[in-house]
């Protein structure tokens, strides 16, 4: 069967369920709603039927037409106010017996109220829920907070894990392993789509190495803090050279500044792990100018900290944009500049 027949009949027979479903609905709604509508009548008619008719007490020793005039708007008062009584309550609705609703429960919920929890999922207490370029994880970034309570070794821990396994990771690291196919990058991998998924996993690796040992196992084992806190005041001089120093001057959990071992070192580290694990070692590729081109290993000194200085660079680079990320924000969304925030609830904007 040709794609085109079938999804033809995969739409009719979408649209034969479709329709076996609703049509009952329908009726029966229609049924329904054409009882509701009689029985007010049904009712008013009854209840009319139930009247007695009154007479005074003299009607029956005197004519119909020899009744006191003055006994007649009595009488009609009367009638008036039995059928009144057995007619059902407007404000209980059809059914007498079921009360009226109450206005706070049928009170329609913010929309906004109902995106707010979904907004909190996954966030760890003391660190933020910013993107950059509404996108990437930019949630150890910490705008115009005061002095907040040191994180957990666990605390640690989820938030890497949380931004090295967004959602947003895949189609990063698909974007990275694109641009290194066009350029041959690593050519030990040669090209093709088996090539393109090993530059995917050996760049998504090396992200998520690198985001582990510098933001959560060493700042545990070292007992400093992995949170990049914004500056936002003075010039733009002083805002680029406060970012990018922070790759260098950290902070403990004491709140002390030192030396940020845990950038500095853990990058060397991250990128020994990484270079000596699982990049290409030497080979011999065919080409269509070499059948035996010869490919040089990866897994050298030289390389190492060639890719050490790579993401050193790279990491000064994201600093500063995180820097003057939260203005960028506010102007392209028209918000008011963050509080600072108290300890007391460890939360940042």
């Amino acid at each position: 069967m040709k794609p085109t027949a079938r999804r033809r009949l995969m739409y009719r027979l979408t649209m034969a369920s479709i329709v076996n479903w609703l049509l009952p609905l329908v009726l029966l709604c229609g049924c329904g709603t054409a009882q509701t509508t009689q029985s007010p009548s049904n009712t008013q008619q009854s209840s009319q039927e139930q009247i007695p008719p009154t007479a005074s007490p003299d009607s029956s020793s005197a004519p119909p037409s020899q009744a006191p005039a003055q006994d007649q708007p009595a009488q009609d008062q009367a009638a008036q106010d039995q059928a009144a009584s057995s007619k059902p309550s407007a404000a209980a609705g059809r059914n007498p017996s079921r009360p009226a609703p109450d206005a706070s429960t049928t009170k329609t919920q913010n929309p906004s109220d109902q995106k707010a929890p979904s907004a909190e999922k996954g966030k760890v207490a003391g660190t933020s829920n910013d993107r950059l370029f509404f996108a990437l994880p930019n949630f150890l970034s910490v705008e115009s907070a005061g002095k907040l309570p040191p994180l957990t070794t666990k605390q640690k821990f989820a938030v890497v894990a949380r931004g090295s396994f967004d959602k947003v990771a895949v189609p990063w690291y698909g974007l990275i392993s694109a641009i290194g196919q066009t350029q041959d990058s690593e050519p030990a991998y040669g090209q093709g789509w088996g090539a393109y998924g090993k530059r995917f996993v050996t760049n998504f690796a090396d992200g998520a190495i690198e985001n582990f040992v510098t933001a959560a196992v060493l700042p545990s084992m070292l007992k400093q803090d992995p949170r990049f806190y914004q500056s936002g005041e003075g010039s733009f001089t002083r805002r680029v050279f406060y970012a990018a120093s922070r790759n260098f001057v950290g902070r403990s959990d004491s709140d002390k500044k030192e030396f940020n071992y845990s950038e500095i070192f853990g990058g060397a580290l991250s990128a020994g792990i990484s270079t000596y694990s699982y990049h290409p070692r030497s080979t011999f590729i065919s080409t269509p100018t070499n059948p035996h081109k010869f490919i040089s290993s990866d897994r050298t000194l030289e390389n190492t900290a060639s890719v050490w200085g790579t993401q050193l660079s790279y990491d000064t680079i994201t600093i500063v944009i995180k820097e003057f990320w939260p203005d960028i924000h506010r102007k392209a969304s028209k918000k008011p500049k963050a509080v600072p925030t108290s300890a007391e609830d460890g939360t940042a904007h």
